[in-house]
């Protein structure tokens, strides 16, 4: 049985466990990954729009991995759509990079998950296989934050690099071309980066609980016996 002070370390590592995989569950369903502001280029081309008039042409844009919605500012008022990513929309995307992102977060799940009944497992009992015990621990945390940040890489990288958010803000306009002025990270990226996060704690309470400390022992006093104690 593992001592008291490792059963909390192991403890702690599988809450953290499985806060990883609510952050990531949280994160994947949200439509708060991206948000950013449009501009109508052709309306304002239009009209020939000097900067004072531009705000009637600027509207919103947030999506996610599966959906997301906008608000078209053409000259004529606020417009808002809706979109989803899967099937058609995806086309118009980086399709490959796009399930990639989904599939890492998929396997980080999956780690986290077993992570999570590793870490009960040690914090239970000693495990007699080196896989089940700190080391595999360790091996299932930096599989989790490993597929984690790379999901988080390659959505920065689908946004800077593939122009994300212009393809999706143009997606089915025949008439209007959209420009990118502005755009913000949101809190499902930042989910994910915390799950991240979590995972490299757990790694420092794993190398934690492989520490032996020294035992302190106190000195008890030796008994000394004389000719007296003898006597009576």
């Amino acid at each position: 049985m593992p001592n008291c002070f490792k059963k909390t370390l192991f403890a702690l590592a599988s809450a953290l466990s499985f806060v990883s995989f609510l952050l990531i569950v949280i994160a994947m369903g949200t439509q708060k990954w991206m948000t950013g502001k449009i501009l109508c280029k052709t309306g304002a081309d239009l009209v020939n729009a000097t900067d004072p008039e531009l705000v009637k042409f600027i509207g919103d844009i947030y999506y996610g991995l599966f959906q997301g919605g906008k608000i078209r500012q053409c000259g004529l008022g606020g417009r808002r759509s809706k979109f989803t990513i899967f099937p058609h929309l995806v086309k118009k995307l980086n399709a490959g990079l796009h399930v990639m992102i989904l599939i890492f977060l998929c396997a980080a799940i999956s780690f986290a998950l077993v992570s999570f009944g590793f870490c009960i497992l040690n914090a239970i009992k000693v495990p007699y296989r080196a896989i089940k015990g700190p080391a595999g621990i360790c091996l299932w945390n930096l599989l989790a934050g490993g597929f984690t940040a790379l999901a988080v890489t390659s959505f920065i990288a689908a946004v800077k690099l593939h122009r994300l958010t212009e393809r999706i803000a143009n997606f089915q306009e025949n008439v209007f071309q959209f420009v990118i002025l502005e755009e913000q990270y949101e809190s499902s990226i930042w989910l994910c980066v915390a799950s991240a996060t979590s995972h490299v704690v757990n790694l420092l309470l794993i190398a934690i609980s492989g520490v032996r400390f020294p035992e302190f022992k106190t000195k008890t006093e030796e008994a000394t016996v004389t000719a007296e104690d003898i006597m009576y």
